[in-house]
């Protein structure tokens, strides 16, 4: 078993937008996040935290990406790295429960 949910899933979808032009960002994101809500019924919720995106999700993010395992990924983090020193990463914050 992985820390990280989802790995028997078949497929794994990563919503690639790529822009020049400031004036663009509106249309493009909202074209991202709408594909990404059009597949969401077909997705089993995990999340790869290396396809983070701009982590708008927040600890969502984290819960989703460890899925049944993140209670004991906390219960670890709060254990050994109390004071969060390694945080340069998508992490678990220790005092989350």
């Amino acid at each position: 078993m992985s820390a990280f949910y989802g790995r028997e899933s078949a497929f794994l979808i990563n919503a690639e937008a790529n822009w020049d032009d400031p004036a663009d960002d509106r249309v493009n994101i909202a074209w991202a996040r709408g594909l990404v809500a059009a597949l969401a019924p077909f997705s089993d919720g995990s999340r790869y935290l290396n396809f983070a995106g701009l982590q708008e999700e927040g600890e969502t993010l984290i819960r989703d990406a460890f899925g049944p395992q993140y209670a004991r990924l906390a219960a670890l983090k709060r254990r050994y790295d109390p004071t969060n020193l390694f945080r340069l990463n998508q992490n678990i914050t220790p005092s989350v429960a």
